[in-house]
């Protein structure tokens, strides 16, 4: 079953109303609720990105961006699971069309996830590979029917090199019921996101059950021309949007209700205040318009069937790191200049300070980003910093 654009969004708005009374329940459980991740793929959130043909919704990336966002602005650990479900869906158009029907085919009930690290090993055998690796990072995996992880191919002892030289590396997709999840998610921020690491030994994956990471995909509608990398860095940064908004609104209740102590003024009429919450909101509101004057030039490249120029994917990728930054910023900002008002655990500002930090992590969204980027617009080879 597709949803329309329009119908995705609000869905996303609806949820993130509900979910900060449940943001308690979601960080100590250490993993998103199975019912609150049952409703996502059912509203089909993780089915964004999947083909028509499969019951997709194959939603503009400006959309992915909103969704992930509204749903972060609710609980970023929420919106992290979203943006994990719904770029691995991406997925279903490079898989042979055999297996994008067994897996996505179903409909929007279908949960995948996985990991694009090059920790597993596939042995080339009869029929498909036998692989054996283990993921760190495997967020929303308890909740998910398949699960991948980068391997690196071999045949016999002779590792598989691609066309251009490269190591060839496949993201194996592999049913629930072949990987054990090992229980080592406790961290600072984010906690909420079940990014527990996994693992498989000796598990056999049918030839074609695997997609080729940096591989085109077999379908060549606009969407389907965004670099798979590209879209995780942007999915990644709209959780990173999500949790400064949400800090900037809860900010400004907090600033209209409070005196701080020895002071006869109220928060919100210190003009340092003032000019605190101007400068977060511009640093937010800039971001996610860079991010989608970026998104629109390029799906209007793609529309024209044009493949996307590296300047085009440079600039994609500098407004994903940006906007986290961005947000970083903001949050920050805001934090100090709650007080000691932002330090108690029902505070949401420590909450969004301690997820925010969380999403600069990421490699996706990562400051030597800026560095790639730099090299791209200087007219340099960026591959040798990849």
């Amino acid at each position: 079953m597709s949803f329309t654009d329009q119908e995705l969004i609000t869905f996303a708005k609806h949820w993130s109303a509900q979910l900060p009374e449940r943001s308690t329940e979601i960080e100590s459980g250490r993993r998103l609720p199975p019912d609150i991740a049952k409703a996502f793929a059912t509203g089909g959130l993780f089915h964004a990105l999947v083909p028509v043909e499969l019951g997709g919704s194959e939603v503009h990336p400006s959309t992915l961006v909103e969704i992930i966002k509204q749903v972060a602005m609710g609980d970023g650990s929420a919106g992290w699971n979203v943006m994990i479900g719904t770029t691995t869906g991406l997925l279903s158009a490079s898989l042979p069309d055999e297996f994008a029907k067994q897996i996505y085919g179903d409909g929007p009930g279908v949960l995948s996830v996985g990991v694009t690290a090059p920790l597993g090993r596939a042995q080339a055998v009869d029929g498909g590979y036998t692989v054996s690796g283990r993921w760190p990072f495997g967020s929303g995996s308890q909740n998910a029917q398949w699960i991948c992880g980068g391997s690196f191919i071999f045949d016999g002892d002779t590792q598989r090199m691609g066309k251009r030289g490269a190591p060839e590396l496949h993201l194996m997709m592999f049913e629930r019921e072949q990987v054990e999840i090992e229980d080592t998610w406790y961290v600072s921020g984010l906690c909420g996101t079940g990014s527990n690491h996994f693992s498989v030994t000796d598990q056999f994956v049918p030839a074609g059950r695997s997609v080729v990471l940096g591989g085109r995909a077999s379908i060549s509608r606009p969407l389907y021309q965004f670099p798979m990398l590209g879209l995780l860095a942007l999915g990644v940064s709209s959780v990173s949007l999500g949790i400064g908004f949400k800090a900037l609104e809860a900010f400004k209740q907090l600033a209209g209700s409070k005196t701080p102590t020895g002071a006869v003024k109220g928060l919100a009429e210190r003009s340092q205040v003032q000019s605190i919450v101007g400068e977060s909101t511009a640093d937010l509101e800039s971001a996610e318009a860079y991010i989608h004057k970026v998104i629109g030039q390029a799906y209007e490249m793609a529309s024209q069937g044009e493949r996307l120029s590296m300047e085009t994917k440079a600039s994609l990728r500098l407004a994903a790191v940006n906007a986290t930054h961005r947000s970083v910023a903001a949050v920050d900002r805001l934090y100090q200049a709650a007080g000691g008002s932002s330090i108690y655990k029902n505070s949401v500002l420590q909450r969004c300070f301690r997820d925010i930090h969380v999403t600069t992590q990421h490699i996706m969204v990562a400051s030597p980003i800026y560095e790639v980027v730099g090299r791209v617009n200087l007219g340099l080879d960026p591959r040798s910093l990849l």
